[in-house]
């Protein structure tokens, strides 16, 4: 136990019964130390027999070592269910005897008539209380209607979904929206009541006139906003591309980028950075780590630990106040703003996630721009997989950019490529792969995670609009 932290040190109250239920401890890092005190005690002699003998006592303490880690036993203890059985006349009788196997047996042990015992295989979910505080009367906002009750949905949302009236729009669709709904216009109206908010509308505003179409994430970065009133922002500015080259991005209201060649650089790409021992480095090796671990998964019955804030000699040199530039509080004109990474691809950079999804004119490599404008002037058709672009167009951009990292992660660190093959090899075994057929991979991260929603950011943007 001790040897994986994730892992919860169980005590149990009868060890050698197999249906005992344990008590959980966490695990805490600390800083204390292990005494060891003696105490002696020796008789005086005192020289008036009639008076009693007070003993002297001494007690030595001496330092043994230091504990860096104890295990607490916070929550409660479980229930216990016993292997036993109810008469008719309601006598509790054993069954341990005759359910447990101490011993090889004969088959005869297992033939016998014996009463039904399934114990449960777990109890509370919780080893810690929990208050429940019942509301008869929810007090719903102003507008809200009691969902419809059908027989596939028996139970209501306890709330009505915040409208953010966004337009969603496929790839086959005829009609594009050339303005936004009156709700989208109405919310916003009633949430833009500061000066702040009126300037970040006029800024995205000029990010629109000057590119037409954007990702949420590099509008994030150009803009410093509040995420919630982003919600609000972008519907009332541009529609939400569904499906097609320009999937999960934001395109302004009146533009139509099947009609547009030239919006061929504004295009996404699913890029996912690739690992495995056939392209000399594992996935444990690689720089980027990835966001979800099963590791950092924790049990229903886990309790809740606090971050432990530890203060070393550095920080204590340097002062609490003034750690450095990431305690300091940011300006609020960058409070929000992410950074250039999160949407702008260069050579020599690696991505901050293994995956991440670029617009092309975001690839800020010549190498790459050749490929995406090896047909201007000749577009002929948009089709929904390449857009404007030559067919596998995507699927070169990621081979190109995979060799790009792959030199990146062999400069870093050489002694991975010790035995690795030439660089032509590599590009056979780097070609095979298609970002877009590996639909089991993570999505993209946000620095800011969206009040309701998933991990999926075009599952989440999807679902924050609805």
């Amino acid at each position: 136990i001790y040897a994986d932290p994730a892992k919860r040190l169980e005590l149990y109250f009868r060890p050698k019964d197999p249906y005992c239920h344990p008590v959980c401890a966490n695990r805490f890092p600390t800083s204390t130390m292990l005494l060891r005190v003696r105490r002696r005690s020796r008789k005086k002699k005192q020289l008036d027999s009639e008076e009693q003998t007070q003993p002297e006592v001494q007690f030595e303490m001496e330092i043994l070592g230091i504990v860096t880690t104890v295990y607490k036993f916070q929550g409660m203890s479980d229930f216990q269910y016993l292997a036993m059985h109810s008469g008719p006349d309601g006598k509790q009788t054993s069954m341990y005897d005759k359910v447990l196997m101490l011993k090889p047996e004969k088959e005869e042990f297992f033939n016998r008539e014996l009463p039904l015992y399934i114990p449960p295989p777990i109890f509370s979910r919780l080893d810690t209380p929990i208050d429940y505080f019942y509301r008869p009367d929810i007090q719903h906002r102003s507008g809200y209607n009691n969902p419809q009750v059908s027989g596939e949905n028996l139970i209501g949302l306890s709330r009505a979904r915040r409208p953010h009236n966004a337009i969603f729009v496929n790839f086959d669709d005829e009609e594009i929206p050339a303005k936004p709904l009156d709700a989208a216009v109405q919310t916003w109206k009633k949430v833009c009541t500061n000066p702040v908010d009126k300037k970040v509308e006029e800024e995205l505003r000029k990010l629109f006139e000057v590119r037409p179409v954007w990702s949420r994430n590099a509008v994030k970065a150009n803009i410093s906003v509040h995420p919630d009133k982003l919600k609000l922002l972008l519907p009332y500015l541009a529609y939400y591309m569904l499906t097609g080259p320009w999937r999960s991005l934001w395109v302004r209201f009146g533009y139509d980028p099947r009609k547009h060649p030239e919006a061929k650089i504004y295009q996404v790409l699913d890029f996912r950075i690739r690992c495995g021992m056939k392209y000399g480095y594992a996935p444990n090796d690689m720089p980027v780590k990835a966001k979800r671990s099963t590791y950092n998964y924790s049990l229903p019955i886990t309790v809740k630990k606090q971050v432990s804030h530890t203060v070393s000699v550095h920080d204590l040199k340097q002062g609490l106040g003034t750690a450095g530039a990431s305690g300091a509080k940011k300006p609020p004109s960058s409070r929000y703003k992410l950074k250039e990474s999160i949407y702008i691809f260069r050579e020599g950079a690696l991505p901050p996630y293994r995956q991440m999804f670029y617009q092309l004119c975001d690839l800020n490599v010549e190498s790459l721009q050749k490929i995406i404008h090896r047909n201007d002037g000749t577009e002929s058709e948009c089709t929904e997989r390449d857009g404007w672009c030559l067919p596998k167009t995507s699927d070169d951009l990621r081979d190109s950019m995979s060799l790009m990292i792959k030199q990146i992660i062999r400069s870093t660190r050489p002694a991975l490529f010790s035995n690795t093959t030439s660089s032509e090899d590599c590009k056979e075994q780097l070609a095979y792969e298609s970002g877009e057929d590996e639909e089991d991979e993570e999505e993209e991260e946000e620095d800011f995670k969206p009040s309701d929603g998933s991990e999926n950011e075009m599952e989440t943007e999807i679902l924050d609009y609805v």
